[in-house]
């Protein structure tokens, strides 16, 4: 948090900007019960809730504490993001119901999911998301093999799909991923810098965590594609069911046959993974049976 912080309170909920900003537009759409004030993307995210229907309001325009550049950018990109979530709808990916410019910002309205993120650093920073008990990373890591592999099953299907529509995924990490411990379901969130293909790496590092990024995502003019995603969900794999970047079998809690699939999907030789999602994901099911 910067020394230059307001706290703004709207309906008994706090939460910190760099200034003060106005959320009038915010009262049509109901009562806030919860806000998320630190993502470093540029938008301020809030629970509303209006006669016991939740939603999810994405908003672009605040000048959030964490985020470095200019609400406008925030704004462009924001609006940019919102016609990935319409092109790849999937009964795993959060629904979006509506957008609409606001007098110093833009808004998006998203069904409400009760999954809690796996990757909660506001709350638990690592080392703590790793052991601290009320961590959902750490709650989630000590469900069943098969409750995980159900998970895995959502992500995988869900890119496969991203893959099959003419998308790659970009900044697929596991925050980007909600669970609900009630209900057993999993659903992705965040899919803001997904691109369409063909799509070449013009920064160098690529937007992302490095827990699970593949080569490519570091190198200037390379290729993002199939096979990065492919990179994308071994990496995944080996978070929630072995020791993240540590992909030594001992870690590994699923058995020898998906290990062998999750090892050959995160090969730093692009060309000795699996040539797909699609091609991936049937491996890691025929690895099941």
């Amino acid at each position: 948090m910067t020394n230059q912080s307001v706290t703004v309170n709207i309906d008994g909920v706090s939460f910190q900007l760099k200034e003060s900003h106005p959320f009038e537009w915010l009262r049509k759409l109901g009562r806030i019960f919860c806000v998320f004030d630190q993502q470093d993307s540029g938008n301020l995210s809030f629970g509303i809730e209006r006669e016991g229907r939740k939603k999810f309001v994405k908003y672009a325009g605040a000048p959030t504490v964490a985020y470095t550049g200019t609400p406008q950018e925030a704004i462009t990109r924001l609006k940019q993001a919102l016609p990935l979530y319409e092109a790849l709808n999937h009964p795993h990916l959060i629904r979006l119901e509506e957008h609409f410019e606001v007098e110093n910002g833009y808004a998006a309205v998203f069904d409400w999911f009760d999954g809690e993120c796996l990757h909660s650093h506001w709350s638990f920073p690592p080392p703590q998301k790793y052991t601290h008990p009320d961590s959902p990373f750490f709650r989630f890591r000590q469900l069943s093999v098969e409750n995980r592999l159900s998970s895995l099953d959502c992500i995988f299907s869900f890119h496969a799909h991203v893959e099959a529509t003419g998308f790659v995924a970009v900044d697929f990490y596991d925050g980007s991923i909600l669970y609900d411990f009630k209900s057993g379901l999993t659903k992705i969130c965040d899919i803001d810098l997904y691109r369409k293909k063909p799509f070449i790496n013009t920064m160098g590092r690529l937007w992302g965590s490095t827990r699970f990024m593949s080569p490519e995502e570091f190198e200037l003019g390379a290729d993002i594609d199939a096979r990065t995603n492919v990179f994308n969900m071994g990496a995944i794999a080996f978070g929630l069911l072995g020791g993240e970047r540590d992909r030594s079998y001992t870690k590994w809690v699923a058995g020898e046959k998906l290990y062998e699939t999750a090892l050959r999907a995160v090969r730093p030789d692009r060309n000795e993974r699996y040539a797909s999602v699609a091609e991936f994901y049937a491996a890691w099911n025929a690895a099941q049976v």
